[in-house]
């Protein structure tokens, strides 16, 4: 018998589904947007345990500053700068430049 994954992590998945490629969101804002503010590091733990076979572009999601900590999930050392270069995203010392216009929201845009 498989344990099913709790809620918040399919919920989690499911909005860093919807980024759009060529942005990106927070761990943070991901959380907020679930109602669990201060349970960023449990977003984390959801984009740890995606699946390849899944879709789901977890390198889109980077810390508040913009600093890609997850990377370390991603087969090789620079795959998640990579992915996000390749849809125009500058990365510069493993942090997000123009942070600003690239951020997506969701408690904005799924309003």
């Amino acid at each position: 018998m498989t344990q099913e994954k709790p809620s918040f992590f399919n919920d989690a998945k499911a909005i860093a589904k919807l980024i759009p490629k060529g942005r990106v969101c927070s761990y943070g804002m991901i959380a907020k947007y679930l109602g669990a503010a201060k349970s960023a590091r449990m977003v984390g733990w959801a984009m740890n345990g995606i699946k390849p076979e899944e879709n789901i572009p977890a390198h889109r999601v980077v810390n508040r500053k913009g600093l890609l900590t997850g990377k370390k999930h991603f087969n090789g050392a620079k795959t998640m700068q990579e992915l996000l270069e390749a849809e125009g995203i500058q990365v510069i010392d493993h942090q997000i430049q123009n942070l600003e216009q690239v951020f997506w929201d969701p408690n904005i845009e799924l309003l």
